[in-house]
């Protein structure tokens, strides 16, 4: 006897179960294909946001006042010192006219100057005869702008623990006029971290020390803490005053593909859920990694990553011969 229905219906069974069991439906196939559309856009999204942050990064860099116009660092003692390029001058400048004015160091710590050469100018005003007090950087102060040299160059008042210094930048200077621009390791959105961020007892800080030795407590609100591979890795964050996470660190790219000393990151305050984003694609070379005249800080001990950081800035290029 033959049973012709019941065989269509057993071989239909048969087809049915395949396309259950044997692979995705299409609601599931369709689903997977806007999860890598949504995926595909967010990475455009992250790539176009990190391309925007190098070149803002890269003109800061390049400004006339940027990083890459130091040509100085002169630190005071008390009394008084002539300033000028001239070879018998107390403070000699690598540029600017043979005398430039006079710089006063009290016993406060007072720093006062008088311009001795025409065209000099206090925070873009002209210095004139008159003898002005210098404001420093200390606290993160904005210091006084001495400009000179039709206002190519100019020297401000840095203040590290108890030392004081002339910080002089010249936009014709050659680390500047010769850059090469900047290189950087691969896109890459495996690391950009959703970070737990946890914090400190209010008023808690850490040592920073800076590449002169000297080491300074710094505000540390907490630390941020991420997984990668299986494993968690922090970092101690730091707060200069703006509310932002500042991330000082070295991992084991450091020394071979990016910058002995550290790297720089900011990442912005943690949300209602404790919650930010760690971007190592926006990490950079400190100032020390283009110009000798810099104090950059140093990691702590805690922030050096057990982990290749293969994002970010990578070491500088020599200058353009």
């Amino acid at each position: 006897m033959r049973f012709p229905l019941l065989a269509t219906v057993i071989a239909t069974g048969v087809v049915l179960g395949a396309c259950s069991d044997g692979g995705p439906t299409e609601a599931e196939r369709q689903a997977e294909a806007t999860r890598e559309r949504a995926a595909a856009a967010a990475a455009a999204v992250h790539r176009r946001s990190v391309l925007e942050w190098r070149e803002a990064r890269l003109a800061r860099l390049q400004a006339p006042d940027g990083w890459l116009s130091l040509v100085g660092l002169h630190w005071l003692k008390r009394g008084n010192s002539y300033v000028g390029s001239g070879a018998t001058k107390g403070i000699r400048l690598a540029v600017g006219p043979e005398e430039l004015g006079l710089i006063s160091v009290g016993r406060d710590g007072t720093v006062r100057f008088r311009a001795t050469a025409p065209g000099v100018t206090i925070d873009g005003q002209p210095a004139g005869s008159a003898t002005h007090v210098l404001r420093s950087d200390a606290g993160g102060a904005t210091p006084t702008v001495v400009g000179f040299n039709q206002g190519d160059a100019s020297f401000i008042l840095i203040q590290r623990g108890d030392r004081l210094g002339l910080r002089v930048r010249d936009a014709l200077a050659p680390t500047r006029t010769r850059f090469p621009g900047l290189d950087y390791f691969e896109i890459d959105p495996a690391f950009r971290f959703d970070a737990r961020f946890e914090p400190h007892p209010e008023g808690q800080t850490i040592g920073i020390v800076n590449v002169l030795g000297i080491e300074e407590p710094m505000k540390n609100p907490g630390a941020v803490v991420f997984e990668k591979d299986g494993r968690e890795y922090r970092l101690e964050a730091v707060d200069e005053g703006d509310g932002r996470l500042f991330l000082i660190f070295a991992d084991r790219t450091s020394g071979h593909e990016t910058y002995p000393a550290a790297r720089f990151l900011y990442a912005d305050p943690p949300n209602a859920k404790g919650r930010t984003v760690v971007d190592f694609n926006r990490a950079y070379n400190p100032p020390c990694a283009f110009t000798e005249y810099s104090t950059c800080p140093l990691p702590p001990p805690s922030n050096r990553l057990d982990l290749r950081v293969e994002a970010g800035e990578k070491k500088p290029l020599p200058l353009i011969e």
